[in-house]
């Protein structure tokens, strides 16, 4: 599995715990931002599920912040949790979203991200010697396949037929 190049490096369980965090409570911020804009937008069934899907991710972080003990995963994640060049693996790619897009498609924009995430703790778990950090990391992983399932099955309840809704006045390009 190929490496990511601007991935913060985990040299300590506290610095994985810290990254997962941080991977999780970025997913929160997006996928309430879209929730936001979707409401400015007059999608509600759209906003509905963003917000959702940032309920969601704030349970995971919190679990990681359970599991993470007495370690402050937040001023930690803040000191070692930062991408160069990309965002964290769950942050939704804006540039794929848009004010019609259907629930399918923000399903398949999460999913996208659970699977990046997925990859990512995969990575570090066969990256790495340590084995406390190696069996942490699979542990991450194998939440993360969960979500990816989770995605899945979510998915089946939107036919890929499903439409976008109407916009008498639709935007036009500021291009």
């Amino acid at each position: 599995m190929k490496k990511q190049a601007d991935a913060p490096k985990i040299r300590s369980t506290a610095d994985l715990f810290a990254v997962a965090y941080q991977i999780e409570a970025d997913a929160v911020d997006r996928y309430t931002m879209l929730a936001d804009q979707m409401d400015s937008h007059n999608n509600p069934e759209l906003a509905a599920v963003f917000r959702d899907l940032a309920r969601a991710e704030g349970i995971h972080a919190e679990e990681i912040r359970r599991l993470a003990g007495k370690l402050d995963v937040k001023g930690r994640a803040d000191k070692v949790a930062k991408w160069k060049k990309t965002e964290s693996p769950e942050a939704v790619e804006l540039g794929a979203a848009h004010y019609l897009m259907t629930r399918r498609e923000a399903l398949q924009l999460a999913l996208a991200g659970e699977q990046r995430a997925l990859a990512y703790f995969q990575q570090v778990a066969e990256s790495v010697a340590d084995p406390g950090i190696k069996e942490l990391a699979k542990k991450f992983a194998e939440e993360e396949a969960e979500h990816v399932e989770l995605c899945h099955r979510l998915l089946k309840k939107y036919p890929a037929s499903e439409t976008a809704p109407f916009d008498p006045d639709p935007g036009i390009s500021q291009g």
